[in-house]
This record gives structure tokens, sequence and C-alpha cells, in this order.
């Protein structure tokens, strides 16, 4: 049996913790960790496992599975310096193989609408003094619902997508928005990409006045020439939501595939 830690070890909460007990100890151990701390993205790993019941299942049946062979894999975490492939992103490479030059962002959606790393969300929820917590759910409610159609689109009707998601945003941000949803008008129609966003969760952390960042947990399943079943991806996406005239939209969004 593997010595190294579980997700439940890294967030410090028993095997049968309620998904409220694991969001709680989340959202506690990142609060204090700065950007760039690679331990921010290895608990980010670790809640996404545990806060999806499907993957909680498949991870509790690979440590049982260890537990009684130790030459099962389980879908342990390892050591912090080196962290492992997902099984996902394995899924992803996999799925995408063979799609001759189609880039493989461009295959599962709008995936890199903005640069950056997601260790930027590690910024702490600041309540109180730099905002107002009713006007900071608000903007969090908007990202979960504008997440949808920003990362959703189906080939056959992209111009009514694009529009749908064009409404959501700021100026600034439908100008890259814009030019990606170019490349993709090129290359969709010829591989035949649907892709859908399901939310899975999302929390606050950071706000201000008018300005608020939210991390969500999202699932993509995606369908395409190549694969007529759906494949899901899981995302974290960070969403930067700027108060304009009154209205909540989306002012960036940076997005990393889940590792864990």
């Amino acid at each position: 049996m593997s010595d190294a830690p579980t997700w439940y070890d890294l967030l410090d909460v028993p095997r049968d913790a309620s998904t409220e007990d694991v969001r709680a100890a989340w959202k506690a151990q990142i609060a204090d960790l700065e950007p760039g701390d690679r331990r921010f993205e290895t608990l980010n790993r670790a809640a996404k496992v545990l806060l999806d019941p499907a993957a909680r299942e498949a991870y509790d049946a690979g440590l049982d599975a260890e537990r009684s062979s130790p030459a099962a894999v389980a879908d342990a975490p390892p050591a912090e310096d080196a962290p492992a492939l997902s099984d996902v992103e394995g899924e992803r490479e996999r799925a995408t193989a063979g799609s001759g030059d189609v880039p493989s962002w461009l295959l599962a959606g709008l995936g890199v609408l903005a640069a950056g790393l997601v260790a930027a969300t590690a910024w702490m929820w600041t309540a109180g003094d730099e905002g107002d917590d009713s006007a900071a759910r608000e903007a969090q409610v908007a990202a979960e619902r504008a997440v949808v159609p920003v990362l959703s689109y189906d080939y056959e009707t992209l111009e009514a997508d694009q529009r749908a998601a064009q409404a959501l945003m700021t100026g600034g941000y439908r100008e890259e928005y814009d030019k990606l949803f170019t490349v993709l008008e090129d290359n969709a129609p010829q591989t035949q990409t649907r892709v859908t966003a399901d939310v899975i969760a999302s929390g606050i952390v950071r706000a201000a006045a008018d300005r608020v960042q939210v991390l969500v947990f999202v699932d993509r399943p995606t369908t395409n020439k190549l694969n007529a079943e759906p494949v899901v991806y899981k995302d974290q996406v960070t969403v930067a939501m700027q108060l304009v005239d009154g209205e909540w939209l989306v002012d960036d969004l940076t997005t990393s595939p889940v590792q864990g």
C-alpha cells in the first residue's frame, strides 16, 4: 500500500466527510496561501475530486483497491513536488489525437479565452472593508450563469452562441473573446464540435466594491466527429466579474484543466 497522502489527508477531513465539510476545509486551507504557491493547485485538485460525487466514488474505489492490492494504482496525490497527470488529462489527449492541425483547446471548447495562471485565484476573499457581501454573492451567481454560454457552443449555431456570450461581457473582454471566436468559426464546422458547460461548484476568492473574482468548477461534455459519445473535460475557471451600470459582467476568464 502506498504511503502517499490521500486527497482526504491533504484537506484534513475523514473519508466520510460531507460535501459541506470538504468545501469548508478546502476554503480554509487556501485562504492564507500566496499567489503561485504550489500547494494551492494541489488543494484545488483535491477539492475538485472530493466535491464531484462521481469522481469521489471512483477515487474511493481506487483507494480500496490499493488497500487490497499493493499493485493497484489509485488516484492518490503524489508528493507535491511531482504532481501526476490526471486520468482526465490523459483522456483529453486521447480524444484529440489524430485531429490534424486543429488545436486541442479548440476541440475542447473556449478553454483558453484569457492567458494566465490559475494560481492567481489564490487571492484572499476580503469581504467587509473591500466589498459588500450581498453584492459579491450576486456577482458569484452572475459568474455561474455566464460561464455556461461563454464556454458552450454548437458548430451549427455559432452566430447565436456568440451573441449570447457577448451579452454577458464587458466591452474590453468582448474584444478578446471575438478574436478567439473567429478562429473557432473557422474550425468548429470542420470538426463538428459541440460543447456544453455544467457548473459543479463555485466560490468567491476576492471581492471589491465593483469587481469580484470567482472560482468555478465546470464539467464540459464535448462531442465532435471523432467522438460521438461525450467526453467530459473538467476545468477550474477563474472569472473576473465587473460591475457595469448595475450589472455584473465577465471582464476576464481563465481556465485550467483539473489535475486530480
